[in-house]
């Protein structure tokens, strides 16, 4: 009996560093994965842009910390009710997903391994089982142990900041000086952007080349301030360097409003007009310049104020 019971207990101690590791694999992959962790915190508007920064480095904070207790079996029963309860939180968040109608990845495991809401709620009913299993696990103690939590979770915070700052944390954040103004201005009116209403009312220029995936993350952040704030569809429009079957796949991976386009063949020229750079977004009031973004440096409170004012 008592071996039957030993074998349980090892049994149940390695089920517990599994799930541990499980923690802290979803966590580096978001954190590898950061910036479309971080469209996705977006993409249900319960925060702002630069709030979602936060809290997309916030759950991945708790995530390693809770895996890293999980594993070394300190503060057992802290551990075991913060993961049962984040898991029940992940799927309350996902139920939310499945009323709204989204299908997406849900980015548990970053852009790696992707799961839809279904099959996300699946996994996290699975490890909500497993966790059942270990609750009975008798923890390790040692003195001092809530001082190793409290630089664990600094640590963490730290290491994670660190990695991966903040957009607006950084200098990057400023305003960006790539597009050259006047020879843009200069293109307005030639072939194929004199086609295009540009040199009346408010509108904004999407820069883009159809293979970057950067220019498909601007593509998804401008497409959910659109969507929230409500100006109109109609004064979006993206100026492409690439084929149309590229535009066509630009538009399908970065699952973001179809605007309406152009593409630009003299690729010599467009290269000067945005100094070669990627993407660049152009917001224009009566064909004056009035921001320029890349996208690290999107400003959603000046995106919101250009359109809908104060």
């Amino acid at each position: 009996m008592k071996a039957d019971k030993g074998r349980a207990g090892t049994l149940a101690k390695t089920l517990k560093i599994i799930l541990g590791l499980v923690f802290i694999v979803s966590a580096l992959l978001k954190i590898i994965d950061m910036d479309k962790f971080e469209i996705y915190v977006y993409s249900y508007h319960f925060f702002s842009l630069n709030f979602s920064f936060l809290v997309a480095r916030a759950a991945i904070i708790v995530e390693l910390v809770l895996g890293i207790g999980l594993v070394s079996n300190c503060f057992h029963k802290l551990m075991w009710w913060g993961s049962v309860l984040m898991l029940i939180g992940y799927t309350a968040l996902l139920v939310y997903a499945l009323v709204l109608g989204r299908t997406d990845n849900c980015h548990c495991f970053g852009d790696y391994l992707q799961f839809n809401p279904w099959q996300s709620i699946l996994k996290n009913g699975l490890l909500l089982a497993l966790f059942a299993l270990i609750y009975n696990v008798k923890g390790w103690h040692f003195r001092y142990q809530w001082i190793a939590l409290v630089v664990m979770a600094v640590g963490c915070c730290v290491a994670v900041f660190l990695v991966s700052p903040p957009d607006n944390f950084t200098s990057s954040y400023n305003a960006s000086n790539d597009l050259q103004v006047e020879l843009f201005k200069e293109a307005l009116q030639d072939p194929p952007l004199d086609s295009l209403p540009l040199q009346d009312g408010k509108k904004v220029v999407g820069i883009f080349s159809s293979g970057c995936q950067y220019c498909q993350m601007t593509a998804q952040k401008l497409s959910l301030m659109q969507s929230y704030y409500g100006f109109p569809e109609e004064d979006v429009y993206y100026v492409f360097m690439g084929s149309e079957e590229g535009v066509q796949r630009f538009f399908d991976e970065s699952e973001s409003t179809r605007y309406q386009y152009v593409i630009y063949d003299d690729v010599i020229r467009l290269l000067k007009i945005n100094n070669g750079v990627f993407p660049i977004l152009v917001m224009m009031d009566d064909g004056e310049v009035i921001h320029q973004y890349g996208f690290r440096n999107m400003r959603e409170d000046e995106v919101k104020t250009f359109f809908l004012g104060n």
